[in-house]
């Protein structure tokens, strides 16, 4: 197996999740339709419920393996590694069981959490048989995590990478093949359709379990599966205290990230009832912020997912053997791709929010007013995704609590207050929860980004002088959208108008941003001169090089 290197693996892992977002992107439009507003919503609660309980099963074990492999690799601890390895199963068994058992003895009440008295829309026992059947995916998903994690610590990121593209097309295949026969053909109802489509998550991470685990078993012997290794002095309770330590931060920041759309929808659903919004205006909204919109901004998250996937093995390595200047080094150069790459991508989604809105699920002017706003939160969410990772990667725990909680209590804080503030001048009132959760990430960005600074030394004086830059070719992007705007004629009517007239804008602008920040050698910068010529070289075929 291949391992890459730490610019190399960012630009694998990224590339793959971009490439499963942009589908996960796609197949909402088709599904969309076929299940209407009221279904689209009850996937939105299943789905937000699965996460949650996902994080608590899994989220922190995988990257916690990742970590523990690559520090055991970098000391020559082969055997520890392995055993490290088998022990991180044996927990997720227990773990994954536990979770099942709780989603499927509990999803009624879990659902009557959820709805509270709203009524007219979807009923409890609708959402909480959608919440049983995607309950199936915590006996799978969770395996499939930590054996990506056990890659991942070895840098090998491409197989990992293409099992995240097996199952989503899978699991798209099902949602759309599954949802088309049971409204169009056995004409079920949208909850059935949802029902199918969440249970899609069980299958298709089978389906990818089973690729990666036949990938792993032909190159047993280069990732050491068969312990043939003389012991080490390490005991499993160590390994397994270990395992524990790391993980429960990765854990704690991934479940407030989660509930963060928990409490965004529950807040969401009870102020709106409490301002007399009419049921079927609630439920969009809701769903809106916290699945549709987000849904979105996969191709925006993803850069920091694929950039955390590599920084936090190449940052262990950096810190297990004391190398502070790599350490620095990587993780500024990590935030400056993430700003460059994203800045441009939100800023162009915000002003053309309206077509790409109707792109997906129809022209609504609630709903573009919605990512218009909420495109910024996938902003923050990268960089606070990109400042945990490396806090993380340093053993920094108490900095990742604190900022991950101060952030989601300031969000649950502020939610309530922001709405009712909004309704009475005149905003539309889910603007507030959006808002609410934009000022928790930047809160959590910040107190982040200050410790690094004190506690590891890292200097971002180059990060902000690049950042600084990267304005020129942003504002003229905006003046040549803006004017492209005011001059290209749209029909909100017509999906193919829209799509004609984002792909027009966005090309542009592209051309327009990476052009300027070419000639401004903000790219060089960004991304060093060798890894410039390689992707140079790689897109004209050797013809270019700088």
């Amino acid at each position: 197996m291949k391992r890459s290197s730490f610019v190399e693996g960012t630009f694998i892992a990224t590339f793959a999740i971009i490439f499963t977002k942009i589908l996960g992107m796609l197949y909402v439009i088709p599904f969309y339709a076929m299940v209407g507003v009221q279904g689209s919503a009850l996937y939105a609660y299943a789905y937000n419920i699965y996460v949650i309980f996902l994080d608590i099963s899994s989220a922190g074990l995988p990257i916690a393996i990742s970590k523990i492999i690559n520090e055991y690799n970098t000391l020559g601890m082969m055997d520890a590694k392995v055993r490290a390895y088998h022990i991180g199963k044996r927990i997720m068994v227990f773990l994954a069981t536990i979770i099942f058992i709780l989603l499927m003895l509990f999803a009624p009440q879990i659902a009557e959490l959820l709805l509270g008295d709203l009524s007219g829309g979807n009923t409890i026992e609708s959402v909480s048989l959608a919440i049983r059947c995607v309950s199936f995916a915590i006996l799978i998903v969770p395996f499939l995590s930590v054996t990506k994690g056990y890659l991942q610590g070895h840098n090998v990121i491409n197989v990992s990478s293409f099992s995240q593209v097996i199952e989503q097309v899978v699991r798209i295949a099902i949602i759309l093949g599954g949802s088309y026969l049971v409204i169009n053909i056995l004409n079920g109802t949208p909850t059935i359709a949802v029902c199918v489509s969440v249970f899609g998550a069980f299958v298709s991470g089978l389906v990818a379990y089973i690729f990666i685990k036949w990938m792993m078993r032909k190159n047993d012997k280069e990732l050491s599966l068969k312990n043939e290794y003389k012991k080490d002095d390490v005991t499993n309770k160590e390994i397994t205290k270990k395992l524990f330590s790391y993980a429960i931060p990765f854990i704690i920041i991934n479940i407030v990230s989660s509930c963060y759309n928990f409490i965004d929808m529950t807040l969401l659903l009870r102020t709106m009832s409490y301002l007399k919004l009419n049921t079927a205006d609630i439920e969009f909204a809701a769903s809106a912020v916290t699945t549709w919109a987000p849904k979105i901004n996969m191709v925006i998250t993803s850069i920091a997912m694929g950039m955390s996937t590599s920084l936090i093995p190449t940052m262990v390595t950096a810190y297990t053997l004391k190398n502070w200047k790599e350490v620095n080094n990587k993780f500024n150069q990590a935030l400056q791709i993430l700003i460059f790459i994203s800045l441009p991508m939100t800023i162009g989604i915000a002003m053309l929010s309206a077509s790409v809105w109707t792109i997906f699920y129809g022209y609504n002017v609630y709903g573009s007013y919605i990512l218009a706003l909420n495109v910024f939160t996938g902003l923050l969410i990268n960089i606070y995704m990109t400042t945990s990772s490396a806090l993380q990667g340093l053993n920094k725990f108490k900095t990742v609590y604190l900022s991950t909680i101060t952030g989601f209590v300031t969000n649950a804080v502020l939610d309530v207050p922001l709405m009712i503030l909004y309704s009475k001048i005149g905003i539309p009132p889910f603007l507030g929860a959006v808002t609410a959760s934009i000022t928790g990430y930047s809160l959590s960005i910040i107190i982040a980004l200050i410790s690094l600074k004190k506690e590891c030394k890292l200097a971002y004086r180059g990060t902000f002088n690049v950042v600084l830059k990267m304005f020129v070719p942003t504002l003229l992007m905006m003046l040549v959208v803006f004017i492209l705007y005011k001059i290209i004629p749209v029909n909100y009517g017509s999906k193919l108008s829209c799509v004609l007239f984002v792909a027009i804008n966005g090309i542009v602008g592209a051309i327009v941003y990476f052009f300027v920040s070419f000639k401004m050698h903000i790219i060089e910068k960004v991304f060093g001169k060798t890894m410039l010529n390689k992707i140079l070289k790689k897109l004209t075929f050797g013809k270019i090089s700088i």
